[in-house]
């Protein structure tokens, strides 16, 4: 695993943080981000910015942040790769706190940071891919428990006003997931039809919407969870229910708090590390081997992100709060 010593090491200097990004950004070769036309004109002077470009048509200047979640930004390029790599390489995610700690910025900007990286995770090639072969399908509730109240019992599931997300996966293979207003055929069936290939057999749990959506599919396995049953030879919906938890996870031991309207993004953070994982074969003490999956290199991981964070901008908005440009 690259440490980040070994990171900082191969890209010691601000020059060939932002000639990496580059190659990654404008893989295909430098074109005008405004207007799309591929002769542009380096621009060099004592008071230029590192970076800055001209195009040849529409004359307008910019950069290789510019209309990215990044731009026009006076932070170095160094911090926007620190951020990325912890961000990344976490198992559960990292709090903004601790990253303006570890990479010396405040937690307000380690807060937007983290909310641009994880923008650019949403439109990330990996998490639009439609699942196939076996998928599981599952829905959990994300929300903080209630104060305690012995004159008024909580409910619980369906009784809560938690946000309800849909989740589904490939077995060791993709993962998608979107935050849904209820578990009715009328929400769910769009976002079958979304993420999951019609050749795919679906293994579900008891949901009575599930049987009416999966006539569109290949085939259907069901687990009934409310009499004890969670697995029935390689009928289950472990692999799904493994995301949730780990999301979960991130979210009472990390975050503590996701609201809903930011949900989707911490969604996607979970989804692009999981997403960015490949099968390997592993003999354990006993002599058996077992296939585990291992993340992707880091590089490849950068790499993976910033080739779709051209397009994205994002801004403040007026309850402070982040909001995506259309």
């Amino acid at each position: 695993m690259l440490s980040i010593d070994k990171l900082l090491q191969q890209f010691p200097t601000e020059d060939s943080v932002r000639t990496f990004f580059e190659s990654i950004v404008w893989h295909r070769g430098r074109y005008c981000v405004h207007c799309g036309f591929e002769t542009t004109y380096p621009i060099n002077g004592n008071k230029t910015r590192p970076g800055l470009y001209e195009c040849g048509k529409c004359k307008r200047q910019f950069t290789v942040t510019t209309k990215t979640p990044m731009p026009s930004t006076k932070l170095s390029l160094i911090k926007w790769l620190m951020a990325i790599y912890y961000i990344i390489n976490s198992s559960k995610g990292i709090a903004s706190i601790v990253l303006a700690r570890w990479i010396g910025v405040s937690q307000k900007t380690a807060w937007k940071m983290g909310h641009a990286i994880r923008a650019m995770m949403v439109s990330n090639s990996e998490m639009k891919k439609a699942l196939s072969g076996i998928v599981e399908v599952d829905e959990t509730y994300v929300g903080g428990k209630p104060a305690p109240d012995k004159a008024r019992p909580h409910k619980r599931g369906k009784g809560t006003d938690k946000q309800l997300v849909f989740v589904a996966t490939e077995r060791r293979g993709k993962v998608r997931s979107a935050p849904i207003k209820s578990d009715k055929i009328s929400e769910l069936q769009p976002l079958f039809h979304a993420f999951i290939h019609k050749d795919a057999h679906l293994m579900t749990d008891g949901n009575r919407a599930y049987p009416h959506i999966a006539k569109d599919y290949a085939g259907h396995d069901t687990v009934i969870h409310s009499v004890k049953e969670f697995s029935r030879d390689q009928i289950h919906t472990n692999t799904a229910e493994a995301f949730n938890s780990l999301f979960k996870r991130a979210r009472i031991g990390v975050f503590h708090y996701m609201s809903k309207q930011h949900l989707t993004y911490y969604l996607s953070e979970a989804g692009f590390r999981w997403n960015h994982r490949k099968p390997k074969e592993k003999r354990k003490k006993n002599g058996k081997k077992e296939i585990v999956m291992v993340p992707w290199p880091v590089l490849d991981m950068v790499q993976s992100l910033l080739q779709h964070a051209l397009g994205i901008q994002l801004r403040r908005s007026h309850n402070g709060g982040i909001r995506q440009l259309a």
